[in-house]
Parts: structure tokens; sequence; C-alpha cells
């Protein structure tokens, strides 16, 4: 059960800080172009909070690849999913309350770039994921926390423009309650993402043959 807390509270502090630092307007103190620093922040802080306790994921894609890489038993990941997706409902609910997002146009997807944009940085974030926090070489380190909340920075600043930047399907499900993305685009990021924690969990399983 402190797993399942650890890791909706995580996944609800990283939704709640993307849809605040997002939606809210720079004249009312948002955070504009600096909302990736928030967003990348607040993964980092959260990993760091909760790493020893859950490995703190707060990501079903993220928490599909540690599985596939034999670091997660069954029970976790079918326990871990449904606690992420429900800190990003409640964290999107929350938003809703805090200030006061209004209708607004969902951001318009180009289906291919955005699929591959999703893809690829979901794959860079799972990959980082599995060589910072599982893997036996850089086990103990001190530096997991920011290196996965700087993949989330990157990601965002690079490609947030093309798909929106979720790398996680709980987040997708975050934004589009919030009206940030379409809800027929769901598909793009659940897609995207899970299709690369498969490919990530692969490659690393292929340079890391003896890391068990």
């Amino acid at each position: 059960m402190q797993k399942l807390i650890v890791e909706f509270i995580g996944t609800f502090f990283l939704v709640l800080t993307i849809g605040c630092a997002v939606l809210t307007p720079t004249k009312e103190g948002g955070a504009g172009n600096m909302a990736p620093l928030a967003i990348g922040s607040a993964l980092m802080v959260m990993i760091f909070a909760g790493g020893h306790i859950s490995g703190a994921h707060y990501n079903p894609a993220v928490t599909l690849a540690v599985w596939l890489r034999g670091k997660c038993t069954v029970v976790e990941l079918l326990g871990y999913i449904p606690a992420q997706v429900g800190g990003a409902l409640l964290a999107a609910l929350m938003v809703q309350q805090l200030i006061n997002v209004g209708p607004r146009a969902p951001q318009e997807l180009e289906v291919s770039r955005a699929l591959i944009a999703e893809f690829l940085f979901t794959f860079a974030l799972c990959y980082v994921v599995l060589n910072v926090a599982t893997a036996k070489g850089t086990s103990g380190n001190s530096f997991y926390g920011l290196a996965i909340g700087f993949t989330v920075l990157t990601g965002a600043y690079a490609v947030g423009p093309i798909s929106g930047g979720a790398f996680n399907p709980a987040v997708a499900v975050g934004i589009t309650v919030l009206g940030m993305s379409s809800a027929a685009n769901i598909w793009i990021f659940l897609l995207a993402n899970f299709a690369a924690a498969v490919a990530a969990a692969g490659i690393f399983k292929m340079l890391n043959p003896d890391d068990n």
C-alpha cells in the first residue's frame, strides 16, 4: 500500500505542476516558457522523495519498461498504473479548482509527427530510468532523480510544441481532462508511450545481458 500511495502522490504533483504551470496566464504569474523547468523539477523532487519506497515511476510507460526489464512484479505493475492514473485525474480536478481554466482550444497535433516525438522522448525517458535507477553499474548513485527530471525537461522543450510533451500515459489523461489535448488524440500518447517503453526495455536488455 505504501508504494501505491507514493505513486499516487508523485503523479499527482507532476500533473498538478503541469496544469498550473502551463495554464496559468503569464500576467498572473504563470511559468510561460519556463514551464518545462517547473515540470522537470517537480518530477525530480518527487523521485528523490519516493524512489526508496516505490521506485518513483509516476508513469505507466516507465512501470511497463521496469517490469519488462525484470525489476517490477506483476502485482506492482497492476497496482502502480491505476494509482498513477488516479493521481493524474485528481490533479486535473485540483487544477480546475485552483485556477480559472476556462474553455480553451486543445493543441492541434499532426499525427505522424506527434507519434514520432512522443515515441522518441518516452524512449529516452525509459532508457534513462532503466540505466540510472535499475542498472548494477549505477546502483546507489545520487543523481538518478536529476537525470530523469532533466530528461523530461529536455523533451518538453524539444518537442512540446509538436506533441504536447506528455511522455507519460497518466499525464496524457490529465492534460485531456484539462482540455489541453483532445480526447480523440489520447491514443497517440498511449500507443507511442507504451511502444517506447517496450523498445527501451528491449534495448537495455540487449546492451546489458548480464544485468539481471
